[in-house]
């Protein structure tokens, strides 16, 4: 846990990249999901800005220390939820030494298992945690201006569970699912009519100055190297 706020909160160029990048979809007054919110670092971006939002996080630990940060703040609404493509129980896979990968994809972990980069990876423990979907939320808190999607390997049960458009989205992808990240953006086309965008680890800059295609931006996520590792990929209405 230490080490997450370490890396997440103590190094204040990210965090001037993480605002600026923002800014482009997140302004005063508007309403922002933030699923997989772990402990909060883009929550308290998208509150520097001018946002309410709804965090979810369903590691308990993770939810205790999110709540100390951001608890008392009256634009925040803290779910100790996972989301997916319906509502219920879903079972999350615990990484004691390493809490930023959580996941509820089994598919993730065997993805992970030697993979280069990934080695010394152990999801050690299990727990059951309750389950909603995008939906659902949106029939509670209305239609989000921005939706960020951070939920290792299970961004596209989160997506199935979303069935109306909203202006604009992020989900993470990885280099060792880069089928899952095909399979999300064809999710998000399905859903209403959007343009993308890509920015890659902790660059927190948008790699393209047009927007591209869905087919594009499909195309360069198969042809980046292994060790990119990770990124978002961003999605806003047209």
């Amino acid at each position: 846990m230490g080490r997450s706020l370490d890396i997440y909160y103590r190094d204040s160029a990210r965090t001037a990249r993480m605002d600026r990048l923002n800014a482009a979809f997140v302004t005063p007054g508007s309403r922002v999901f933030d699923i997989g919110a772990h402990v909060g670092d883009r929550t308290g971006s998208f509150l520097r800005l001018g946002a309410s939002v709804v965090a979810l996080e369903p590691q308990p630990r993770v939810f205790r220390a999110l709540g100390l940060i951001y608890g008392k703040c009256p634009r925040a609404v803290l779910l100790p939820l996972s989301a997916g493509a319906s509502v219920g129980e879903i079972t999350l896979h615990l990484n004691a030494r390493n809490p930023t990968v959580a996941t509820a994809s089994p598919d993730f972990i065997a993805a992970a298992a030697g993979a280069p980069g990934w080695e010394g990876q152990v999801w050690d423990s299990r727990i059951s945690v309750p389950l909603t979907t995008l939906d659902a939320l949106i029939s509670q808190y209305d239609v989000p201006d921005f939706v960020k999607i951070d939920v290792q390997g299970h961004e596209l049960a989160v997506l199935e569970g979303l069935s109306t458009p909203v202006p604009a989205l992020s989900f993470e992808f990885t280099t060792i699912q880069r089928a899952e990240a095909a399979a999300c953006l064809d999710r998000v086309s399905a859903i209403g009519r959007y343009e993308y965008n890509l920015s890659l680890g902790e660059d927190h800059v948008l790699r393209h100055a047009t927007w591209q295609s869905a087919d594009v931006l499909r195309a360069e996520i198969a042809a980046l190297p292994h060790s990119a590792n990770a990124g978002d990929i961003y999605a806003r209405r047209v």
